[in-house]
């Protein structure tokens, strides 16, 4: 039996090629064998080979894939069999990637071909890779009829260009939508409000612009948004707020502005929140304190202009906090030393100032700390077993008015860290001799004295002494 629809499937697709399909849809309709189970219908097998045409270059794939739900497979084709007395198989799913096994190169002229729509029971689409050469679009009339596609994932196709369209929004049985590292233009469309199954939206790496819609919001289902290095601006939406079932949040690399808005602490299952690279002024809002289960926090490149926000210190499950180049002010707070899961801070590049607080040395998983070009101050006095364990992950450079300990064990570290010792090389203080104004010099002051110069010293008190005795003696007598 398997020979016979071989045979069958062959002379479908030489038929298809040589009569357009008219005479092939003609013969493949006519009733098998009494007890035979149909491999794909015949609007479906012609959909799959006519899909499969506009993006492999091979030109013999039906051929070689006569049964693609069965005798032989394609790596990125699934199938399953429905439920009934006439049971057949139904394309569930396609992927084309360089992942998979043995793939054939897509076409130059690779494109989306509009007989997708005839695998009514398709629910995966990834293409990966494939549109490299000659630009596509997503055509406006290919989305809007699916009604099982549940992951779209159209995704490092450099030529995919053009708006993405309105109609994608009318999939409403999508739960991930992923367009990430295409040359795709304009706004996000407001229709993807409709997309209330939606768990995943990943548009990052393109050229989007405009405004982060409203309608956002409704997206009730959502767990991650990616929205990162494109051209978005505006003001965050407070219907950023409604995602009650978000994780992750990726806004970096975009041109937002205003401040950010106090809805954002109703996403208390946060785990990652990127705004980092971006137009967002301060202050933090203090309902961030919410965010119990943040991990990771970037705010780099932002006018923050303000000082660390002290919630942070109770948002214990912090693992990395960056606020690289965001004008910060003030002094760095002890609360860090709270943080016992943090494993990476940066603070460099702002306007901070005071001293380095010593209980950041004592942060068990610490393992990477950025705190150049500031204004600290003061002597470094970091553990030695804390500065051996950073190395050069740890960086202090560029803080003029701090400098490190001249003790013999820390000797080379000046030259390492790039600040100056706080003792230069003739024992003298790197700013001059330490003032006295009330003419009590400090313990430590006499304690760096040689014991020759004390005996000196000593000897000409003495001398002093006994001149003034004898001179006073003398005068008596005479």
């Amino acid at each position: 039996m398997s020979q016979i629809m071989a045979c069958l499937s062959i002379l479908y697709i030489v038929l298809f090629h040589l009569f357009g399909g008219e005479m092939m849809a003609t013969m493949v309709g006519k009733k098998l064998q009494e007890g035979e189970i149909v491999e794909l219908e015949e609007e479906e097998l012609l959909g799959l080979y006519e899909v499969m045409d506009a993006l492999v270059d091979d030109p013999d794939w039906a051929q070689t894939h006569p049964n693609p739900c069965s005798q032989t497979p394609f790596p990125g084709i699934e199938c399953e069999e429905s439920i009934g007395d006439n049971a057949k198989y139904h394309v569930t799913k396609i992927h084309i990637g360089p992942d998979t096994l043995f793939p054939p190169p897509c076409k130059h002229s690779a494109y989306l071909s509009k007989s997708l729509l005839k695998l009514t029971y398709l629910k995966t689409l990834s293409i990966f890779n494939c549109f490299v050469s000659s630009p596509v679009t997503l055509p406006s009339a290919l989305f809007g009829n699916f009604s099982s596609l549940e992951h779209l994932a159209l995704q490092s196709n450099p030529t995919l260009y053009g708006e993405i369209p309105p109609s994608l929004g009318h999939v409403q049985s999508l739960r991930i939508l992923s367009l990430s590292q295409n040359s795709l233009q304009g706004n996000i469309p407001r229709e993807f409000g409709f997309l209330v199954c939606l768990e995943q939206l990943d548009l990052s790496y393109n050229n989007l612009s405009g405004q982060i819609p409203m309608e956002i919001g409704g997206l009730k289902s959502m767990t991650i948004l990616d929205l990162s290095c494109n051209k978005i601006e505006g003001d965050m939406p407070y219907s950023l707020g409604q995602l009650q079932l978000l994780q992750k949040m990726d806004l970096s690399y975009n041109k937002l502005g205003g401040m950010i808005p106090n809805e954002l602490g109703m996403l208390k299952r946060l785990v990652l929140l990127d705004l980092s690279h971006n137009f967002i002024n301060g202050p933090i809002p203090e309902t961030m304190s919410s965010l119990e289960l943040l991990e990771y926090l970037d705010i780099d490149d932002n006018p923050i202009k303000a000082g660390i926000p002290f919630f942070i210190g109770n948002l214990w499950k912090l693992k990395s906090v960056s606020f690289s180049g965001c004008g910060l002010i003030g002094s760095i707070p002890n609360f860090f030393s709270s943080l016992m899961n943090l494993t990476a801070l940066s603070l460099d590049n702002n306007s901070l100032s005071g001293q380095v607080p010593i209980t950041l040395g004592l942060l068990p998983n610490l393992d990477q700390l950025n705190i150049s070009h500031n204004k600290l101050n003061g002597v470094l006095q970091l553990p030695g077993e804390f500065i051996g364990k950073l190395g050069k992950r740890l960086d202090v450079r560029g803080n003029s008015d701090l400098c490190i300990s001249a003790q013999s064990k820390k000797k080379n570290l000046s030259s390492y860290f790039e600040i100056p010792s706080c003792v230069n090389k003739n024992g003298s203080f790197g700013n001059g001799p330490p003032q006295d104004p009330a003419g009590i010099k400090p313990s430590w002051y006499n304690s760096n004295m040689s014991s020759s110069s004390r005996l000196l010293k000593l000897q000409v008190i003495l001398f002093t002494l006994v001149s003034n005795f004898i001179l006073s003696l003398l005068i008596l007598l005479l």
